[in-house]
This record gives structure tokens, sequence and C-alpha cells, in this order.
């Protein structure tokens, strides 16, 4: 699942974009300064950022120059002008792509898709897997293996171990879990994502000689980078 970082100071806009996204599959992250905006474009896991021209603290144009500074993370620039200058300018700054507002959600889409195809095809990353001491998490497949071997799980605890990991560094409530893999209308027991760790932890953790999972007391769980 490829991660894509929106940059915008429209709440309206940033929040459709966001829902429309999340409803393709994507994992999507906002910002809505310049600022915050390239701190988080820089932060390891992001695969492309729609970057908005006219930002508080710092403009689009400066993000996308300091950007290209650092990474090579595929940026569509949007923005309500369509004065020619300005694309030309966003282009020149490193941007790969340029849409002027109002736009169809399915074009932005199909732009996505297409710079996230050629960025991968670029480095030669496989955009659909995680990996983690050895494990590989094949999301489009949804398969999990340990050096090569393929380990089996059912599809609640195969979401489970992608969503912590998708999450990493970070201590994640019960709450949030329960709600991001359970979804939002789960009514049952709420010790179920205690008992799903422990499945885990029986199916991974020990038959591997892993310490992947750690339980945060009086929060949740977190799983830490590797080393």
């Amino acid at each position: 699942m490829a991660k894509v970082l929106i940059v915008e100071d429209d709440s309206k806009i940033a929040r459709f974009v966001e829902l429309e996204l999340r409803h393709e599959g994507y994992d999507v992250d906002t910002a809505s300064d310049g600022r915050t905006g390239l701190a988080k474009a820089l932060e390891p896991g992001i695969d492309l950022v729609l970057l908005d021209i006219m930002l508080p603290e710092l403009s689009g144009m400066e993000v996308c120059r300091r950007i290209r500074q650092e990474s090579a993370v595929p940026i569509i620039m949007l923005t309500a002008k369509g004065d020619v200058t300005d694309k030309v300018a966003g282009l020149d700054m490193g941007a790969n792509d340029y849409m002027t507002k109002p736009f169809a959600i399915e074009e932005l889409l199909a732009r996505i898709r297409v710079a996230l195809k050629a960025s991968g095809e670029k480095s030669g990353v496989k955009k659909n897997c995680l990996q983690y001491e050895g494990l590989t998490i094949d999301l489009a497949a949804r398969q999990v293996s340990y050096q090569g071997e393929p380990l089996l799980l059912t599809k609640k605890e195969f979401d489970l171990l992608a969503f912590l990991l998708k999450n990493k560094n970070r201590a994640i409530p019960r709450e949030e879990v329960l709600s991001e893999v359970w979804d939002y209308d789960y009514a049952g027991d709420t010790n179920v994502v205690d008992v799903y760790i422990r499945y885990l932890r029986q199916k991974v953790e020990e038959p591997l000689g892993l310490h992947l999972i750690e339980t945060v007391r009086g929060v949740g769980y977190m799983v830490r980078d590797e080393g």
C-alpha cells in the first residue's frame, strides 16, 4: 500500500482527497502548512506528495525545492492558479506533475497511479510490500513470509500485523487498533486486540525467535524500528 502525503491548507479539499485516497486503498497523511508538510515529506515511507502551491509558512514552490534537495519522492502540485508560468515554475522546481483546481478526482487518481508506477520502476522497489527483520508482508497478495518461507495467518491476524508495521515507532492505543482493524462498528469483546496480539506472538514471534510487538503499558502496542 503506497503512502500519500497531502499538503493542503484548505481543510475541505484535504479531507475530500484523503477520503477518496483511503477508499482506493492508499495510506494517507496530511499537513496544513508548508513547514509541517516539508518535515513529513522527508520522513521515511512517503511514496508520493500532493502539494498545494499557496500554503502558509512556506510556499509550495519552496517546499518542492527543498524536498528535491534531499528526496526523489514523486510530487504532484495542486493549485487554483492556471497560469502557464506557475506550471513551468513548479515543474522546474522538480514536480513530477501539475493539476489545477478544481479537478476531477478520477483524473487525480490516474495521475497518482502513473507517478507511483514510474517511481517504482525507477527504484526497483515493490511498493506493496512491508519488510521487517526477515519478514515480508505482501499487501497486494495478502501473504506473509519469513526469509522466503510462507507463514499461515488468518485475515485478521494479517490485517493486525500489517497495521502495526505501517505504524512503526508509534504507541497505538487498543481502541485505535480495534477501530482500524475491526472497523468502527465492531461491537464485540474489546479484549479481541489482546487475544490477536497473543496469536501473532504464538505464530510469528515465538517460532522465529523475533521480538516484534512491544506492549506499551496503559496504552496499547508498538513495533519499533529494526535494531
